[in-house]
C-alpha cells in the first residue's frame, strides 16, 4: 500500500555501513535461533533421559545387569554415561581385589565427575554465544543508529530548504538499526537465562545422582565383603 512502511525498501535505500550492521545483526539473530532450538531439544532430552534412567535405577534391579544393558546399547548420554563410567571404574577396582573401600569409591567418584563435567560441557556449549549476542547486539544497532543520525545532520547541512523528505531516510535507517539490535538481543538474552538455569538444574541432578550412586556402591562393597 502506498504510504505504508516498507522495511525492504528502507533497508535497500540505507547507506552501506547501516546495511552491513543490519546484515551482522541478522546473522546474529539467525545463529541465535539455531542454538535456541538445539538447546531446547538437548535440555529436554537430558531431563527425560534422567527421569527414565533414575526410574530404572531405583527399581531394585541388578546394577551389573543394568550396566550391561547401558553398555550394549551405547547409552543415551547424560546420566547414563555417568552411571556407566562410575560402575566401570568400580568393577575394575573390585577385579583388582582392592580391599580399601575408600579408594574404590573415590575412583568411581572421580570417573563420574569427569563424565559429568563432559556432559555439562556439551549442554553449555554455545550458551556463551547467546550471552554475547544479548550483550553486544544493542551496541551494534546503536552504531547503525549513530551513522543514520550523522547522515541526517549532514543532509540538513547541505540543504538550504530543509524538509522532512531530506532527513526521513536517514532517520528511518537509524531506527531500523536500533530495532534490529533489539530484535537480535532480546531472544538471545532470554534464551541464555532460561537455558543456563536449566543446565544448572540438570547439573544439580547429576551431582545428587553421583552422591546417591556412591552410597549404593559403598553398600554393595559391604554386602559383598560380608558374604
Amino acid at each position: 500500500m502506498n504510504g505504508g512502511l516498507n522495511i525492504f525498501t528502507l533497508v535497500s535505500q540505507s547507506s552501506l555501513p547501516v546495511q552491513l550492521v543490519l546484515l551482522v545483526l541478522l546473522a546474529f539473530s539467525f545463529l541465535s535461533w539455531v542454538i535456541i532450538i538445539r538447546k531446547y531439544s538437548q535440555t529436554k532430552t537430558a531431563m527425560e533421559n534422567a527421569e527414565r534412567f533414575e526410574e530404572r535405577f531405583w527399581s531394585g534391579g541388578d546394577l551389573a545387569q543394568l550396566f550391561r544393558e547401558v553398555s550394549n546399547r551405547g547409552g543415551d548420554g547424560g546420566i547414563e554415561n555417568i552411571f556407566e563410567s562410575g560402575f566401570r571404574e568400580f568393577a575394575r577396582q573390585r577385579q583388582r581385589k582392592t580391599h580399601d573401600t575408600r579408594s574404590v569409591i573415590e575412583g568411581a567418584e572421580r570417573a563420574m565427575q569427569v563424565t559429568t563435567t563432559r556432559e555439562i560441557g556439551l549442554l553449555e556449549r554455545n550458551l556463551e554465544f547467546l550471552a554475547n549476542v544479548g550483550s553486544i547486539s544493542p551496541y551494534v544497532g546503536l552504531f547503525g543508529t549513530v551513522w543514520g543520525i550523522m547522515g541526517a545532520f549532514q543532509g540538513l547541512g547541505e540543504m538550504k530548504d530543509v524538509t522532512i523528505a531530506v532527513v526521513a531516510p536517514h532517520i528511518s535507517e537509524a531506527l531500523i538499526a536500533t530495532a534490529m539490535g533489539l530484535f537480535a538481543a532480546i531472544p538471545a538474552q532470554w534464551a541464555y537465562n532460561r537455558y543456563a538455569n536449566k543446565v544448572e538444574r540438570i547439573a544439580s541432578r547429576y551431582d545428587v545422582f553421583q552422591e546417591e550412586f556412591s552410597s549404593v556402591l559403598q553398600r554393595q562393597i559391604q554386602t559383598d565383603d560380608a558374604a
